[in-house]
């Protein structure tokens, strides 16, 4: 690798978090999982997905995954009202979620790098990290709904290295999943990191962070 000089962001997952009553909201309130059991769903999804999309069995995407065992768990599974989960979960409106501190992490980051983002969305993450108050903290957005390939794609990270005028070797990327994030970082000539906030692949021997200082520190290193 070269010297680390760019570090590009997912979003989901990793920046912004979802909104998980507005996402929910075709579902009686009382049965929404905790934010524990929707973290175990996520680690479970999670390993299915990268399984499926490493050895090219992938039929779904992940939240059709994500949301079929949702309902399954709940006991009332109907394909109308998954379909549904899933469109609110492609909503990027619906991501509105900041842990505190983000910002003023970030805003460290961007002394020593120049910072960016990388996500598969609607076309509309610049406006969802606007609201959330730290779109002004990078240089660029890369959003697939406006690219027209999404991650793994080497395309949508060739794009954003360009815009940066950004050279892979010298670029890391920071994402929470490993099959789309991390091998498509790694197959765009980019380092990557996990960010693990689920814990999903804690068991692995791979760099991740659980955390916005977590990665603050494995920098520094």
């Amino acid at each position: 690798m070269g010297k680390r000089r760019f570090i590009f962001f997912d979003v989901g997952n990793t920046l912004l978090f979802p909104n998980r009553a507005k996402l929910l909201a075709p579902i009686a309130a009382e049965k929404h999982p905790s934010l524990e059991a929707w973290q175990a769903l996520e680690r479970r999804t999670k390993r299915e997905f990268d399984e499926g999309l490493v050895s090219g069995k992938i039929d779904h995407g992940f939240w059709w995954t994500f949301h079929s065992h949702l309902l399954n768990e709940l006991g009332t599974f109907n394909e109308v009202v998954r379909d549904t989960l899933v469109q609110n979960t492609q909503n990027s409106a619906n991501w509105d979620q900041i842990l505190p501190g983000t910002r003023d992490a970030l805003e460290r980051i961007r002394q020593q790098y120049a910072i960016a983002v990388i996500s598969n969305s609607d076309g509309n993450i610049n406006a969802v990290l606007g609201r959330c108050g730290i779109c002004d903290c990078f240089a660029s957005v890369t959003d697939s709904g406006n690219v027209g390939h999404e991650k793994p794609h080497p395309a949508i990270f060739a794009a954003a290295l360009r815009e940066m005028k950004a050279q892979p070797a010298d670029s890391l990327y920071v994402g929470d999943v490993y099959s789309i994030d991390y091998i498509g970082a790694r197959n765009a000539g980019m380092d990557a990191v996990l960010f693990d906030v689920s814990g999903a692949y804690r068991e692995r021997e791979l760099p991740r962070v659980e955390s916005l200082a977590e990665l603050e520190s494995w920098l520094a290193k």
